[in-house]
């Protein structure tokens, strides 16, 4: 972290889910900054359990969570089998075979980033498949394992209508590949009129993390008061996320070098000593 940050007490508001905020609020404090905890995104379970249930109880080659809500969501649905099957060995890499006279392994276990990575190993699983740089389905696509994944069956973890691109291209490849979403995102039912006036003075600066976020928040805050938040200077964590701010209309736009929460907090500082 960088600890000479310029913060000095201004407002930085923060758009991620409660559940998922504190640990970036603390940071910000400690930067010396004033977090104002504004979720624009709820996570909530799925109304579709059942079938996700289902999903995650059939046998797998790979099992790859997009997100730290994946997984949380997810272990509540999936059976204790997955929880304390054998780790994976070097013959249960895709491509190899599997040796009947064996128990049956768990699936290999991927990530897409070290969030999502560390909400694993929380529940005592060790992922096998996380990107080194990223935290999107393009950096977990750019895997060697995921290149060579021709007639292997692939679980993908997520959310209620996720992102396309990692089940087209693993099926492209020739994997079979099914969904199982175990919870779903919706915008919260607030009313940011009485605090906007507050806001104006206070907050100094946006961080998101999704682009779904970006746009809940520009919907939240309301077309009226759009001119001031495009002006607000903007911390994501992702290019992409930078490449929606821009489209967007924001005009300052800090891109986090690291995808986690002290990758932030570094984006944020450098963007203060900008100004």
């Amino acid at each position: 972290m960088n600890l000479t940050c310029p913060l000095n007490g201004r407002g930085v508001l923060v758009t991620r889910p409660a559940a998922q905020a504190e640990h970036l609020c603390q940071l910000i404090r400690e930067a010396g900054g004033e977090p104002i905890a504004f979720p624009t995104l709820e996570i909530r379970a799925t109304e579709s359990a059942e079938r996700a249930r289902q999903l995650l109880a059939e046998p797998w080659d790979l099992m790859l969570f997009v997100s730290r809500n994946a997984v949380e969501y997810g272990m509540k649905l999936s059976p204790a089998g997955l929880h304390s099957g054998p780790d994976s060995g070097p013959d249960s890499r895709p491509g190899s075979e599997p040796d009947a006279s064996e128990p049956a392994r768990r699936p290999l276990l991927g990530a897409v980033g070290r969030a999502t990575a560390a909400a694993l190993r929380e529940h005592g699983l060790a992922p096998d498949l996380v990107p080194a740089r990223g935290f999107d389905s393009e950096a977990l696509l750019a895997l060697p394992a995921l290149t060579q994944v021709g007639g292997k069956r692939v679980l993908i973890v997520r959310g209620e209508g996720g992102r396309p691109l990692l089940g087209e291209t693993l099926r492209e490849r020739g994997a079979e590949v099914a969904f199982a979403e175990v919870y779903r995102r919706s915008l919260p039912d607030v009313d940011v009129s009485a605090e906007l006036s507050a806001w104006r003075d206070r907050v100094g600066f946006i961080t998101a993390t999704s682009d779904e976020v970006l746009h809940n928040l520009l919907q939240l805050i309301g077309s009226a008061n759009q001119a001031w938040l495009l002006s607000t200077p903007l911390v994501v964590i992702s290019d992409r996320g930078g490449a929606t701010a821009m489209q967007l209309g924001f005009r300052r736009v800090a891109v986090a070098e690291e995808t986690s929460d002290e990758g932030l907090i570094d984006a944020l500082c450098r963007l203060a000593m900008s100004r």
